[in-house]
């Protein structure tokens, strides 16, 4: 997470990079599939890289400016297709999910693997609450949530317990 605190830009220069590289790859004529399949694979990589340990801390500033790469990325491999089109319109088209959301969605689902005893993390979890007393609750969750003093620096589990065991 380092790189999204604001004290590193080697990522957002990576990035900046391979943008560019994408562009040299619009001028020698790939198509617009070949484009995308590029920027799928070697581009949003480095902007989701271990996105689900930080994804709960990226300020919406940031998280803005990881968008914005997506936004240029489309911008290059759809050029004048686009133009005037607004960002949700042009994930429609090519077929994409907002980083956001995939953030989102990635989070979730490394919470769910760690929900199943088969996993590793599962000692992380706390232990779980009696089932007679869950039926007593009026929000029966199976984790009880960790107090933190501060939200800035809350863990992914902490964060995991608090939003998405339901």
């Amino acid at each position: 997470m380092e790189h999204l605190t604001g004290s590193s830009t080697e990522p957002c220069n990576k990035i900046s990079s391979k943008l560019h590289f994408l562009k040299l790859l619009k001028l020698a004529g790939l198509s617009s599939d070949d484009l995308q399949y590029f920027y799928v694979t070697v581009i949003r990589p480095i902007s989701e890289y271990a996105c689900t340990v930080w994804n709960h801390n990226l300020t919406s500033t940031l998280s803005d400016q990881l968008e914005s790469y997506q936004k240029r990325a489309l911008r290059i491999i759809y050029g004048d297709q686009i133009k005037g089109m607004p960002y949700l319109n042009i994930l429609i088209l090519a077929n994409l999910e907002s980083l956001k959301d995939r953030r989102e969605k990635n989070s979730k689902s490394f919470f769910k693997k760690i929900l199943s005893s088969d996993s590793c993390l599962h000692s992380l979890l706390p232990p779980e609450r009696d089932t007679e007393l869950l039926c007593k609750l009026r929000n029966p969750i199976k984790y009880p949530i960790p107090h933190s003093r501060t939200k800035r620096y809350q863990s992914f589990l902490n964060y995991a317990l608090a939003h998405y065991q339901k």
